[in-house]
């Protein structure tokens, strides 16, 4: 393959994002019992919020507060800090993706650059970077909350790119698992895109990616065999 450079997503492209697994966590440091019902109804407000967030018809801040609404009522604690716990409960339980490991090693080797620019929150991000040992890998690292946009919005791939100091985008490649921002956001800007693709899903003919891979593993044997 013919990049010197690779941006990754960072929730489910490099590292699992197991929102039900971290609620669960959160919760029962309350005494709560977190059941598959109250995930059903956190997802039901979550998954439209972030989708306003992707559009930028709502900050990062009233999406992880306001997310957290029903929840801060029956237990009388902030969402601010109902937000906090669970990112750090995200952070105690997190885990690379299988071959992202063998994947950064191999790129870092040959002498690939790689970055991230994520949607997700800053502080989830450095912590997850440094437990994982990745931290020294990955520059820049940009995230949507302190940019002000999200994915995908041609403004942060533009920060990016001046970050990275402009190389041709011709030999950049955008790797993440969700159309609407990691591959719409990288097509629109003139990146190649990878989509990881999990569940074996069909993408929509407005959204093509100039690859598909269904594992970390899959992406690394393109590198290595193209």
């Amino acid at each position: 393959m013919k990049y010197q450079w690779v941006l990754f997503d960072a929730d489910e492209t490099l590292f699992h994002f197991d929102n039900f697994a971290g609620l669960k966590h959160m919760f029962a440091k309350h005494g709560v019992k977190f059941e598959q019902t109250d995930f059903d109804q956190y997802q039901a407000l979550n998954k439209p919020l972030w989708v306003d967030y992707q559009n930028g018809q709502i900050s990062a801040e009233q999406l992880q507060t306001r997310r957290f609404q029903l929840w801060s009522d029956k237990l009388a604690i902030s969402t601010k800090e109902l937000n906090r716990q669970f990112l750090d409960s995200m952070a105690e339980i997190c885990k690379t993706l299988p071959g992202a490991e063998e994947l950064v090693a191999y790129l870092h080797a040959n002498n690939i650059k790689m970055g991230i620019i994520t949607n997700g929150f800053a502080q989830l991000q450095k912590i997850r970077l440094e437990r994982t040992g990745f931290l020294p890998y990955f520059s820049p690292v940009v995230i949507s909350e302190r940019v002000g946009v999200a994915k995908p919005h041609p403004k942060i791939f533009e920060y990016t790119l001046e970050l990275m100091g402009s190389p041709d985008k011709n030999h950049v490649l955008m790797v993440g698992d969700t159309l609407e921002s990691d591959i719409l956001g990288g097509n629109h800007f003139g990146f190649d895109t990878c989509w990881l693709n999990h569940h074996n899903k069909t993408h929509p003919e407005e959204i093509r990616p100039t690859y598909q891979v269904s594992s970390l593993n899959e992406l690394l044997n393109r590198f290595k065999y193209g």
